[in-house]
């Protein structure tokens, strides 16, 4: 068939596009995966950290602090433990706590732990106010020591992996037990239903452990590093063996944050480790999420008493 002009034309046109098409796929496909800056990120991280199971009060050998009826109340209370950890990396008994009256705010109006010498207020911030008598969450500063240490017949223990997921076009991570795949068909964070010393008295879920979590980051001055906890009941956690965050009592989901950049002998670039320590101690709830920008990486827990870990 004899090809005309026109027919010519076309077809170097067609050609054209063709070939632009071609060089133009890869660049759009690039695109389109650079529209997440972050896509350099894991996608997840895993921390290793340890669940200690205790039996309740009121059972044989229950502790006394866990389904404890404070004589101060239930509420969020703060000062319970001290400003800085032991040698062993523990917490420290300080007081039977101060209940939270209003809380510190920052300027984006997130709850903000009471503020010590160590931190740099910021602009925006509120100042909060505490109870000036104290509220007996807990028996003695003895039993405190008990909640995150191996003690054979008070408690026993086992690893557990917790996730943190990047959140899409996102740095932050986030752990929540109500979106997570082995917690959210559980109704809250119960890590050990069934296991250890089994379920509480007459429940279907086990509401009395402790878990305690040792990690660390490289802190990046000027970057927008955060740490925030929301849940129940009592969370401490420590950067640099200095407490950051401080969620005491026995109480429903409370939330607080901390930026990296508030806290003063930080050093960029430095390496730093972040205590975290979580305490469940009463019905009807247990509520636990994480949400950070920090890059946490694991420091390998001590061993465990149970003996299939």
């Amino acid at each position: 068939m004899m090809m005309t002009n026109a027919n010519r034309m076309n077809l170097r046109l067609a050609a054209v596009a063709g070939a632009a098409l071609a060089l133009a796929s890869p660049a759009m496909a690039q695109s389109t995966n650079n529209s997440d800056q972050y896509s350099n990120l894991p996608s997840t991280i895993t921390l290793t950290g340890i669940v200690r199971d205790f039996l309740e009060r009121g059972v044989t050998n229950g502790h006394p602090d866990f389904e404890l009826n404070p004589s101060g109340g239930f509420g969020h209370f703060q000062s319970i433990v001290k400003d800085e950890l032991d040698a062993e990396g523990k917490p420290v008994f300080n007081s039977m706590g101060y209940k939270t009256n209003t809380n510190w705010k920052d300027a984006s109006g997130r709850n903000v732990m009471k503020p010590r010498s160590y931190m740099n207020a910021l602009r925006g911030d509120t100042n909060g106010s505490l109870a000036t008598t104290t509220g007996g969450q807990l028996t003695s500063g003895d039993r405190l020591n008990q909640w995150f240490r191996d003690v054979p017949g008070v408690n026993m223990s086992k690893n557990l992996d917790i996730t943190l997921v990047r959140q899409a076009n996102s740095n932050v991570y986030t752990f929540n037990d109500k979106t997570d795949a082995t917690f959210k068909s559980l109704g809250g964070f119960f890590p050990i239903n069934g296991q250890l010393y089994g379920n509480s008295k007459n429940e279907t879920k086990n509401f009395h452990f402790s878990f305690e979590l040792v990690t660390e980051f490289v802190y990046k001055k000027g970057s927008g590093q955060v740490f925030t906890f929301t849940g129940d009941d009592d969370v401490w956690v420590y950067v640099d063996n200095k407490l950051v965050i401080d969620i005491g009592g026995i109480h429903s989901a409370v939330s607080q944050t901390i930026e990296l950049d508030r806290l003063n002998w930080l050093q960029d670039g430095g390496t730093y480790k972040l205590n975290f320590f979580f305490a469940e101690r009463h019905r009807t709830q247990s509520n636990c999420r994480i949400d950070t920008t920090m890059q946490l990486q694991n420091v390998d827990p001590p061993a465990t008493t149970a003996i299939f870990d």
